[in-house]
């Protein structure tokens, strides 16, 4: 039976690299990031909605979404964030379990959803039935010092913005806690990489088991 996988990190942890990894082995990853990024294409309803809260600052020359000033909105204000989420997060949701109930349907052994905010969702009670009918769930992990350096060489920020993104989610130790299982990303990439085989090796089992 295919056992479904919820993934998630911090912003800086390495969760991409992860599901690279996961993928490379054999799981079906859905995107959520990937998903947003495409129901918010140019000329799209979702864009539209976008503008139309946030303004035509988050737009780029191109008429495009310019992620950044987006981004530079919500992590600095609680409730645009609510408000951002309000818009995306259902349609996201239902996307994802579409793609779900076809991979169900293929007989594929492991499907990783891969939500960035998965245990914010998880705590508040919010989130969509295709993110909550997990068998398990996995954190990426990595010390909020280290979430803080990866983002400043990765994206040129400045120390307080680093910190202002990782504030603006909930705590990596706290969303470790909730875990069921955990990739310790901070240390080599091999190191990685051998958690992630011993974890898919033990899902592929449940799998077939179940």
């Amino acid at each position: 039976m295919t056992q479904v996988i919820g993934l998630s990190g911090g912003i800086g942890t390495g969760k991409s690299t992860v599901a690279a990894l996961l993928h490379a082995l054999g799981a079906v990853v859905i995107d959520a990031d990937a998903i947003v990024h495409e129901i918010q294409a140019p000329g799209s309803p979702v864009l539209n909605e976008l503008v139309a809260e946030f303004g035509d600052g988050i737009l780029d020359a191109s008429g495009a979404l310019d992620r950044a000033a987006l981004g530079d909105i919500v992590f600095r204000d609680a409730d645009a964030r609510a408000r951002l989420g309000a818009l995306i997060h259902p349609r996201v949701g239902a996307e994802m379990g579409r793609r779900l109930a076809k991979a169900r349907a293929a007989g594929v052994d492991v499907v990783v959803l891969d939500i960035p905010l998965l245990f914010e969702g998880r705590k508040s009670g919010a989130g969509s039935a295709a993110q909550r009918e997990f068998d398990a769930t996995v954190l990426v992990y990595a010390p909020a010092e280290t979430q803080i350096e990866r983002q400043m060489k990765r994206d040129g920020c400045s120390r307080g913005e680093a910190e202002r993104r990782v504030a603006a989610q909930l705590s990596i130790e706290e969303k470790r806690t909730m875990a069921d299982h955990v990739i310790d990303n901070s240390g080599s990439l091999e190191a990685t990489e051998a958690q992630v085989r011993a974890l898919y090796a033990q899902l592929q089992s449940s799998a077939a088991d179940n």
